[in-house]
């Protein structure tokens, strides 16, 4: 996939002036001409634009805090309809970490309405900015701007002060609304040194990096009795103009994955007389901390002799590692609940035995309990850390642990190497959901650290259904559907049957079924053995006594909506798993009857072998046979590929809805 793929825009037609570098803009000046904002950006699904939305950081020496970071911004946004009101309420995230928290030294909002051909500005109150606590270490500000209308124009500008130096301010230049300019401007000193991350698909218009020189009096920062030092500052400047916004569709991991945006990470101290000072650490650094931590590590590594009984009793009859392996697995996914799905270490003031004894924690408690067990019997197992495919992929070289979010084991038994989830109820040995399908993970112990790939194109997911129907006497059709589910098919299934009854699934399948069909004696095998695939069976009795019968020959396992509703799309298409479904039908054609309409057989192929639908059907010796069968051969597709999928899922609904028609003979 490339890097970038670049999306060809017109040039807007509007009252804001471009230069080459600069943006003729300026909080609290505006002029009646300013309303008039045209933009081939704009449509009918537009709800607010921006118009401009500029980013500056800055480094200040100080005494008291070594360096503080400058951030201020300056966001302009004219509201088109009611629906955009919503641009108007924003959230100002703040770091914090202990008591220490970001401040918002200084903000300002207005709100200009243009009445006959007059200016009315409305200024935001400091009484109406309010604070929560947000996830994790960040702190919320909060705003709704004042005296908003259709067609009002909201002026933002604040600032923050920072003594976190890692928390250098990301940059992103996409967001829910179009934008005009985007423009980040960060002036880096020689001091620190950042990991600088760009991610996204759209171009710059400008990428620039200017060479200058400045003076910090920061007292901590060298040894030296001077306290002003003079260091060469890299001034970075980075513009996006007429970005499209970006909304999250079907097939999507993450929109987060997909906003073209720059992030920093600091990797070293650089002073003058003193050794660089890495900060950013090795794969190496980090799996040593982690694994002689009390919270994760040295958790299960210990000896937990408290064990020793119960896994007695759970192993007992095990063959070999492998069986036991499973039985431990088993034990813990059956009996144990998980209250949150997130994290990688033990809480605070919890232990693996406060684990075991209210046999629930988090997923990742959970979890450290099954490799505390595997440990205990001398099973190889190691932590994976990963990312859900909602949290966003991880970076493939550098360890910014701030992106892990989850953990699984991994077993070698024999040769033979397992990925475990013992927090999830109904997963299957050795079967992770998908969403652990994101990519890069990592394996850790104090000597070795291993990547591991767990890409979405490695899962696929086979369902297979068969119906069959027969003449048993005059005016009538029984008939027979088996259908054995994939995986992830079967998870939900299982799922689903918690809240559900065979009379509630039997009425739900026959309100799939066109006509005049009964469905009974529903059958379901391997429900409670998570191992294999589910199977659902079931009868059918189809009425044939009109003159004409309309036989809609997919029996509700056609797909009848496209889950690519857009007419464009900006980002990749990221599936789940690879698809392999395929569908049987060998129907006997009722006595006194022939075909008078059917559909024709096609086959049809998506980007020459990446995909492929065929649907087969003929008239042989008195009865119908259809075939249709549709595989994915890739679960990721490039934004290019998008109306190619868009079409071939048409096609597929198209084809799939098409009915036989049959007659009676005189």
């Amino acid at each position: 996939m490339r890097l970038f793929a670049p999306i060809v825009l017109c040039l807007f037609v509007s009252t804001v002036t471009f230069s080459q570098e600069k943006l003729n803009i300026k909080f609290g000046k505006i002029t009646a001409a300013d309303f008039e904002v045209t933009s081939p950006l704009i449509d009918s699904n537009t709800n607010a634009i921006v118009l401009a939305d500029i980013g500056n950081t800055e480094f200040d020496g100080n005494f008291r805090d070594w360096f503080t970071l400058l951030f201020t911004r300056h966001k302009r946004i004219k509201i088109l309809n009611n629906k955009g009101f919503d641009a108007a309420s924003m959230s100002i995230l703040l770091y914090s970490q202990n008591e220490k928290v970001e401040k918002l030294t200084e903000i300002k909002a207005l709100t200009y309405n243009l009445e006959n051909n007059n200016i009315v500005t409305t200024k935001l109150s400091s009484k109406d900015i309010f604070e929560e606590k947000g996830k994790g270490n960040y702190v919320i500000k909060k705003l709704t701007f004042p005296g908003v209308k259709v067609g009002s124009i909201i002026d933002l500008e604040y600032t923050i002060t920072s003594g976190f130096l890692f928390n250098l301010q990301p940059w992103e230049f996409q967001g829910e609304y179009p934008c005009l300019w985007s423009e980040y401007n960060v002036a880096l000193p020689d001091f620190f040194n950042y990991v600088i991350l760009s991610q996204g698909y759209l171009p710059f218009d400008i990428n620039t990096s200017k060479i200058g020189y400045n003076n910090f009096n920061a007292q901590n920062a060298t040894s030296v009795n001077n306290n002003f030092i003079t260091t060469e500052i890299s001034n970075k400047k980075w513009i996006i103009k007429n970005i499209p916004p970006l909304k999250e569709e079907n097939f999507t991991s993450t929109i987060e994955n997909h906003i073209s945006k720059i992030e920093f990470q600091l990797s070293e101290y650089r002073f003058p007389s003193r050794a660089v000072q890495p900060v950013l650490e090795s794969w190496s650094k980090v799996a040593e901390k982690m694994m002689e931590s009390p919270e994760f590590g040295i958790a299960f590594t210990k000896s937990n002799d408290w064990l020793s009984d119960d896994l007695k009793k759970i192993t007992q009859g095990s063959k070999n590692q492998e069986d036991a392996t499973k039985k431990i697995y088993e034990f813990i996914r059956d009996n144990f609940t998980s209250t949150s799905n997130y994290g990688l270490y033990l809480s605070d003031n919890t232990n693996l035995k406060d684990i075991f004894k209210r046999k629930s924690g988090k997923s990742c408690e959970i979890n450290l309990l099954l490799l505390a067990m595997l440990h205990h019997e001398k099973i190889t197992s190691t932590p994976v850390l990963l990312s859900l495919r909602n949290r966003g992929k991880v970076h493939t070289i550098y360890p910014l642990m701030d992106r892990f979010n989850y953990l699984v084991v991994e077993v070698i038994v024999d040769g033979k190497t397992y990925y475990l989830d013992a927090s999830k109820p109904m997963l299957g040995f050795n079967q992770l959901a998908p969403d652990c399908y994101n990519g890069v993970a990592w394996s850790l112990t104090k000597d070795a650290q291993n990547q591991v790939n767990f890409y979405a194109d490695s899962l696929k997911e086979n369902n297979f259904t068969t119906v069959l129907f027969s003449v048993e006497k005059p005016g009538e059709l029984l008939g027979t559907s088996y259908n054995t589910l994939g995986n992830n098919a079967s998870l939900s299934f299982r799922q689903n049957m918690k809240n559900t009854n065979i009379t509630t699934l039997t009425n739900e399948i026959s309100k799939s079924l066109i006509g005049d069909i009964k469905v009974s004696n529903l059958i379901i095998d391997s429900l409670n053995q998570y191992d294999n695939p589910v199977s659902v069976k079931y009868d059918l009795k189809m009425n044939v006594e009109s003159d004409i019968l309309y036989i809609s020959p997919m029996f509700g396992e056609a797909i009848t909506k496209n889950p690519f509703t857009s007419t464009k799309r900006n980002y990749p298409i990221e599936m789940p798993y690879l698809k392999n479904d395929s569908y049987t039908l060998n129907m006997a054609i009722p006595e006194g009857y022939e075909v008078e309409e059917m559909p024709k057989s096609v086959r049809f192929k998506l980007n020459d072998d990446e995909g492929m639908f065929e649907y087969l059907i003929a008239n042989r010796d008195g009865r119908l046979q259809l075939r249709s069968h549709i595989v994915l051969n890739k679960a990721n597709f490039d934004m290019e590929d998008y109306e190619a999928l868009r079409e071939f899922y048409a096609f597929i609904i198209k084809k799939q809805g098409e009915q036989i028609v049959l007659k009676k003979t005189k």
